[in-house]
């Protein structure tokens, strides 16, 4: 148990070390990004990339071992089909990034540099979750569009 759980911390330390590291805590570099008519920053492209090719390597490490390291199983996430709830939650994501340039781990790991400027961001974030909890347990978000589709076209 206390093994899992310096593992994790010592991952996330990681990963935060990374986002500092990278600049990727500053929310006016993430926007910087998304400017691409005006003051175009393409340093979250760079870092990107770098993301992409040390989780490739990772993946062709972890297909190559016989078993994790430090647990009996991975718990991967099965593979599903693009539906309207992952439509409809990224593009809530995106608007959410691209307003205040933060995602939820550069928010996070601005608690230790700038906590009351992350907590203005994971206040609603966590209100969010609770009410996606709350509100769209699986299937629930179809239906939901599934009716108002249907209310629509009778008009």
């Amino acid at each position: 148990m206390i093994r899992n759980v310096l593992i994790a911390l010592l991952a996330g330390a990681l990963f935060g070390a990374g986002l500092a590291i990278s600049g990727m805590l500053d929310p006016a570099r993430i926007r910087g990004f998304l400017d691409v008519f005006g003051h175009w920053d393409p340093t979250l492209a760079f870092v990107m990339a770098g993301a992409v090719g040390v989780m490739a390597a990772a993946w062709m490490l972890t297909a190559r071992m016989q078993k994790p390291i430090y647990v009996e199983a991975l718990s991967l996430p099965p593979t599903g089909r693009i539906d309207a709830r992952l439509i409809i939650g990224s593009a809530i994501f995106g608007v959410g990034w691209g307003l205040s340039g933060l995602c939820p781990g550069p928010a996070i790991a601005n608690l230790a540099l700038n906590p009351r400027s992350a907590l203005i961001f994971i206040g609603p974030m966590l209100l969010g979750m609770a009410i996606q909890r709350i509100a769209f347990q699986p299937g629930q978000i179809s239906t939901f569009i599934g009716k108002l589709s249907a209310q629509t076209g009778k008009q």
